[in-house]
């Protein structure tokens, strides 16, 4: 008997100038079933993807939607015959409502035709709802809910336009903890009714938790497909083997090496500060030091990274760089004295994604650069070509646009940018998140390089194990107000939690 197959990808191979994005990807999905989809940054998962809903047409290969051949498809063609994907960028209209969103561009009129049915719309938005078993307001505002509800709006959307294929590209990436097991309920709620859900996440622990099969691919090839093994006793075996699958190579250890190189020299210190002067917080930063900020969502961390490098204005307190008490109004006066921020979105705030990695590279030391307002373009050529070397940025060319580049390599321009800035003091707020454990290892190299040859570095991280394996010290915020500071040697989940969720543990009572 055949198996049962809503969607299938035969041998599909996509082409751009100079780059093979997928080369020969093969890939089935069984009715009502969840198949984990993974691979490194820059494997081509994106792209094949984007193939299945006709935002990019393959070069060459089959698409079978309930066994009808399809050659190419397209946005409509896709959405006709039950196909739906919720990216990581969502796409709905703040100023429209959670319903106007659900019908947007095929809005339900009136009896004349003209006019558009607010009320009917609204009532269909609730029974979607309804069905997903999650509590909107389908008249409110979407800039009004949290990241989690938009999600859960982009989903009802699907649903209600009866898809019977939900992709989910990187799903749990902006959601807080809470946010994640509502959205993994919903997954899950939706598979029980038949729905087929490819899995896209970077979060192996997902993987096993929600997939039936999860499907590696590695530089724009098909590896292998597995079956997901819920055991806990397995799990970490399977680990390493997904890990390999996806690298092409042994990981023996997530964090690489560092030999002690932290120095006397104070760096930073904040001395009594925070942005809206509702509390304090004091510490300090030397050369070649690791300092984790640890907190949960809201605690302040963010909000302390904006005050050091200018973008937020600092109240209260004192701020001293390198030996010289400091003010920063704007990013280019931080800049100007040696400060970086390699912010948490790194797409809005990071880089010009429009623009080229030379672009890119040059664009905080163009007065640098320049003579008589004339760029030095050879000057500037070098230098990203440099940078592209040393911290190995895969793309074709320095002309190549950030846009099209990798979420880890996207992150390396943007620290690349900064190397050529000669900062003292990088403030790295979430370095790998949405990125992959192969580019995670490399991320996290070059961090051991910058702080091996001096540079301070502020890492704030809400993955536990990012933060005690990256930090050298680790102090933990809470409701914006510093709760406790740790030394390596007494880094422990357990008691970081403690701290983050505004409480002193019992072993530190004493000491207060």
């Amino acid at each position: 008997m055949a198996e049962d197959y809503v969607l299938e990808l035969e041998h599909i191979r996509k082409e751009y100038p100079g780059v093979v994005a997928l080369k020969d990807v093969t890939l089935q999905l069984r009715r009502g079933e969840i198949l984990g989809l993974i691979g490194e940054n820059g494997a081509g998962k994106s792209t094949l993807i984007k193939c299945c809903s006709g935002a990019v047409i393959p070069t060459s290969g089959k698409i079978k939607i309930n066994g009808k051949e399809f050659d190419r498809m397209s946005p409509q063609l896709a959405a006709e015959n039950g196909i739906a994907i919720i990216y990581q960028e969502f796409n709905n209209v703040g100023e429209l409502s959670a319903a106007e969103n659900m019908f947007l561009g095929r809005p339900i009129l009136k009896k004349n035709g003209i006019v558009i049915d607010r009320k009917a719309m609204e009532a269909e938005a609730a029974k979607a709802f309804e069905q997903l078993e999650i509590k909107i307001n389908p008249a409110e505002l979407v800039k009004n809910l949290s990241v989690g509800y938009q999600q859960m709006v982009e989903i009802a959307k699907a649903i209600q336009q009866n898809a019977q294929v939900l992709i989910m590209d990187e799903p749990s990436a902006p959601l807080t903890t809470k946010e994640v097991e509502s959205m993994f309920k919903v997954v899950e709620l939706l598979k029980s009714r038949g729905v087929s859900i490819i899995y896209i996440s970077h979060r192996l622990e997902e993987i096993f938790r929600l997939s039936d099969r999860v499907e590696v691919i590695r530089d724009g090839e098909y590896v292998d497909t597995l079956i997901t093994d819920k055991d806990p006793a397995t799990i970490p075996n399977q680990v390493d083997e997904l890990i390999k699958l996806m690298v092409g190579r042994e990981m023996t250890q997530k964090y690489p090496p560092r030999k002690p190189c932290v120095r006397d020299e104070v760096v930073l210190e904040l001395d009594h500060v925070y942005g809206n002067g509702d509390e304090d917080i004091s510490f300090k930063v030397h050369a070649g030091e690791v300092l984790g900020l640890g907190g949960l969502v809201g605690a302040g961390r963010t909000e302390i990274a904006q005050v050091i490098f200018g973008s937020k204005p600092k109240d209260s307190g004192r701020i001293i760089f390198m030996g010289q008490e400091i003010n920063p109004k704007a990013p280019r006066a931080a800049i100007d004295y040696g400060i970086a921020l390699l912010p948490e979105d790194r797409k809005r705030h990071g880089a010009l994604l429009t623009n080229s990695i030379k672009n890119n590279i040059s664009m905080p030391i163009y007065e640098r650069i320049s003579k008589a307002t004339v760029i030095d373009s050879k000057t500037e050529k070098t230098t990203a070509e440099r940078y592209r070397e040393d911290i190995q940025i895969k793309c074709p060319s320095i002309h190549q646009l950030v846009r099209n580049l990798s979420g880890g390599n996207q992150q390396k321009v943007i620290l690349a940018k900064w190397l050529a800035a000669n900062s003292k003091l990088i403030i790295f707020d979430e370095p790998t998140r949405g990125i992959d454990v192969g580019a995670k290892y490399e991320i996290y190299k070059l961090i051991n390089d910058l702080v091996e040859d001096g540079v301070a570095v502020l890492m704030i991280s809400s993955e536990m194990e990012e933060l005690m394996g990256m930090s050298d010290r680790i102090i933990v915020l809470a409701e914006k107000k510093m709760m406790g500071e740790l030394q390596k040697d007494e880094f422990n989940s357990d008691t970081i939690m403690t701290y983050a969720s505004g409480m002193i543990p019992e072993h530190k009572k004493e000491a207060v």
